[in-house]
């Protein structure tokens, strides 16, 4: 193991630390998220699967860590940024290969993580994938509440209608929904 290589790709996952999210920038939205702080939570939502939901509990966590990693070199791009998918994607394969040739035989493991969340082609990959959906609408309803502005930041609701597939993504996107209806049933009462 090349140590200086080691301290290189630290330094650059680092950088998610600090890369703010575009989707809530792009919204004024105060002090939005860093991309680590996405990759966190949808990490530790992982410990919510139950052994009854069949899917490898420490896959799910791997490829929570994994599948925003490349966006410490290209940033965050959005729909919104004007970048066709198809170039994003290469954008980002040539990132995690670059990230990979860094750490050894650990990338190739970060890299085919990587490649199965793309390709949804796993269980573990689709029910991440929920996982990334979730976290943005949980994320919007909690600066939604912060900036007592209920459904200013509806776009992304409607961005993940209809997509989310896993019981358990499912019945907690449904309590974000009840929630999000007190809360503004709660402010137009205030008002």
């Amino acid at each position: 193991m090349d140590l200086s290589d080691t301290l290189e790709f630290l330094s650059l996952i680092g950088k998610l630390k600090h890369i703010k999210r575009t989707g809530w920038v792009l919204r004024g939205v105060n002090e939005p998220e860093p991309i680590a702080g996405h990759m966190y939570r949808m990490a530790i939502m992982t410990f919510l699967l139950e052994k009854q939901h069949n899917m490898d509990k420490f896959r799910c966590m791997k490829l929570a860590l994994v599948h925003d990693m490349a966006e410490c070199i290209v940033g965050d791009i959005t729909p919104c940024c004007g970048v066709d998918p198809a170039e994003k994607h290469r954008k980002e394969v040539e990132a995690m290969e670059k990230l990979a040739a860094l750490v050894g035989s650990s990338g190739k493991d970060m890299v085919e993580l990587f490649k199965e969340y793309e390709d949804q082609s796993t269980p573990e990959a689709k029910f991440v994938k929920d996982l990334d959906r979730f976290d943005m609408i949980l994320q919007a309803f909690e600066y939604e509440k912060e900036s007592k502005k209920p459904r200013s930041l509806q776009e992304f609701f409607d961005s993940t209608n209809g997509k989310f597939t896993h019981p358990m993504i499912v019945a907690l996107a449904e309590e974000v929904y009840k929630q999000r209806l007190e809360f503004e049933g709660a402010s137009g009462e205030a008002s």
